[in-house]
């Protein structure tokens, strides 16, 4: 057998790959495993397989969207948990761009050989099989794109990110208690839908209340603040949230034969947006309770006191944790079940209404959590990147990193660079070891994209172009890739960024849409939907202040006011502008400010007017109609001009 399909059944008796993943194919190829293995994540996991704990996966990127940084710091993060714990050398071990460029795939076959025979791996009783010959010369293997098989791939970070922890414990939690439930008859299924709502939140609430009575009163004295923060996120306001939402399902099924239950979930959506929080920490929770339970045997003995306490040792701690996750993903399907078995009408569409909600947000939940592992990328992004004194957040999400080649449009010399891509700017670098220096910052907004069809003739590595064109024609920058399907990437990445930024109906109905980071739960004006994340979740309108999602741009009403005294800020130009960055020596970033400021105060001024003569109009009218109802002869035309309020046009 050959040493990288041993290596390949190797993981799989380590319950890394699934045992029919495609390095197991006929068709498969040595590249197939590397592309399987070159974002570090699986590597990680395998470690923590071999030995639990071995590396907390907070410090690893789950989802690195084969970002050549975030893979990079993956593969890193295995290499220094091989030597610290596994006992292995330095030279034993491959470099990360081996594994990441496939620059020598031997070598992470090789280091993966010599991981099986430490004696942490030996100990698992999994056995690598060996021939004599361990070396694999796999480096003239062509490139392919980083994208290759990655959606392939999504299976495989079940295991890892757990999204599906807990899903047992939450069915065993919500049973019923009865030896023998009864049996709904097939004609009354909608009765048995309602009493599962009713009967599993009261369960669910229960389980809360179990966690604060038995758990964290007796766990209080035994953690610091942080500690105890960290573990139980904001179960007390989820334990309050739940007491009454059981209190008014119970009502409403029990009391009002369920004809308000639709307009209870409706009501409570906004409030259990706090699952956004929890759901965002819960991971974190796991890992700080794992940490102090191997650190401190006192709280150890006492989480297993506790836990006898709560259910006779069933569930710890760490069970119980996931449920709350689990349990915000549930309304909308059993509204779901409920609505199919509904036939009346009327109920059936108030209750869509109702799963329309839980539907927002369980959406809202999911990306309120990966906008939070965005923000710990972002903060990554910061640490890396030397003389970089601007906040990284205000660029907006990640768009993708790595190696391209740039060079100005009245120059033609390439120069190597790192770039990261957000919606909003590029942070040109230069790489230094394993860390980055910052040359300049490119201000998106004032760029538009272009692509160069001549290069892709060439066909060699480092000729595949695409022009970078400044909108007020300055000088431009032009950006070369190594492949012609990493070209195809960064030019679709560089495209969703300039659209987020200008995105279709910007200004359609007078509007003028911006992307705008929301302090509060803010819903769109369009769709009453929530908009969703922690930054940049939507667009603002700069004249009347409608929120909208960027699919609903094209359907928002006309702008019918002008902004006053509410403080709505403008978009990008608010405080998280990237207008204000100071760039390094080599800036290609204008600011608009200055030019937009007196046609801004110009248009306020116009816009008050035409208000003004609307708000005259309907007076008159108003007048109009009251004294032809009264019987009265039409009052005399009002002779209020615009130039009688001064004020107003200032």
């Amino acid at each position: 057998m050959e040493p990288w399909k041993q290596c390949a059944q190797w993981l799989i008796h380590c319950k890394v790959l699934p045992a029919n993943h495609r390095v197991t194919w006929d068709s498969a190829q040595v590249f197939d495993l590397a592309q399987t293995l070159r974002d570090g994540v699986l590597l990680c996991q395998l470690l923590n397989n071999l030995r639990a704990h071995s590396i907390n996966l907070k410090e690893i990127n789950l989802r690195p969207q084969m970002s050549q940084f975030l893979c990079l710091k993956n593969i890193r993060t295995f290499l220094t948990a091989c030597c610290e714990t596994f006992g292995m050398r330095k030279s034993e071990l491959f470099e990360a761009f081996d594994l990441f460029d496939v620059r020598d795939f031997g070598k992470v076959i090789e280091t993966l050989s010599r991981l099986s025979r430490t004696p942490i791996a030996l100990a698992t009783g999994i056995r690598y099989a060996r021939c004599s010959v361990v070396r694999v010369d796999v480096c003239l293997v062509p490139f392919r794109s980083s994208e290759t098989h990655v959606e392939d791939e999504e299976g495989l970070y079940d295991c890892v990110y757990g999204e599906d922890e807990g899903g047992e414990v939450y069915e065993d939690l919500m049973k019923a208690e009865e030896a023998h439930p009864p049996k709904c008859p097939e004609n009354d299924i909608r009765s048995c839908c309602l009493a599962e709502i009713k009967q599993t939140e009261e369960k669910y609430t229960e389980t809360l209340e179990s966690i604060e009575k038995y758990f964290m009163a007796p766990l209080k004295r035994f953690l610091t603040a942080t500690e105890f923060d960290s573990v139980f996120i904001n179960i007390p306001e989820l334990v309050k949230v739940h007491r009454n939402l059981m209190q008014e399902i119970h009502d409403s099924i029990v009391n009002k034969n369920d004809q308000n239950l639709y307009q209870v979930f409706i009501n409570y959506k906004e409030r259990l947006v706090i699952y956004g929080q929890y759901c965002s920490g819960v991971e974190l929770a796991i890992s700080s309770l794992d940490y102090i339970s191997k650190t401190k045997e006192d709280v150890k003995l006492k989480l297993e006191e506790c836990s006898k306490r709560a259910n006779n040792g069933k569930f710890t701690l760490r069970d119980l944790l996931v449920v709350p996750m689990q349990r915000v993903l549930k309304y909308h399907l059993l509204l779901q079940e409920l609505v199919k078995h509904t036939t009346d009408p009327m109920e059936k569409a108030n209750l869509k209404l109702a799963l329309d909600a839980m539907k927002d947000l369980a959406q809202y939940v999911n990306e309120v959590k990966r906008d939070n592992e965005t923000l710990r990328e972002i903060k990554q992004f910061q640490l890396s990147i030397e003389n970089l004194n601007q906040p990284v957040l205000l660029f907006g999400r990640p768009q993708g990193d790595g190696e391209i080649r740039i060079t100005t449009l009245d120059k033609h010399t390439k120069q190597e660079r790192h770039i990261f891509l957000f919606d909003l700017a590029v942070i040109v670098c230069k790489r230094k070891g394993d860390n980055y220096e910052m040359k300049e910052i490119i201000d998106l907004q004032q760029y538009k994209i272009a692509n160069n069809p001549t290069t892709d003739k060439e066909n060699k590595k480092w000729s595949y172009g695409f022009y970078l064109i400044h909108i007020q024609g300055q000088n431009g920058l032009e950006f070369y890739c190594k492949t012609k399907d990493l070209k195809k990437k960064w030019l679709e990445q560089f495209e969703m960024a300039l659209s987020n930024i200008r995105p279709d109906y910007a200004d359609s109905n007078f509007h003028e849409f911006k992307m705008h980071t929301f302090s509060r739960v803010t819903s769109c004006k369009v769709c009453q939907m929530l908009l969703r994340g922690t930054f940049f979740q939507g667009y603002q309108c700069a004249k009347c202040g409608a929120r909208a999602h960027k699919e609903c741009l094209g359907r928002a009403e006309s702008c019918g006011r002008v902004n006053s005294a509410e403080g709505f800020t403008r978009g990008v130009e608010g405080p998280l502008s990237p207008v204000s960055l100071t760039p390094g020596p080599q800036s290609h970033q204008h600011s608009p400010r200055t030019a937009e400021t007196h046609t801004w105060s110009h248009r306020n001024k116009t816009e008050k007017r035409k208000v003004l003569h609307f708000c005259l109009g309907f007076w008159n009218f108003s007048l109009f109609l009251l004294n032809t109802h009264l019987g009265h002869a039409p009052a005399a035309r009002s002779k209020h001009r615009t130039d009688e309020f001064p004020e107003l046009m200032n």
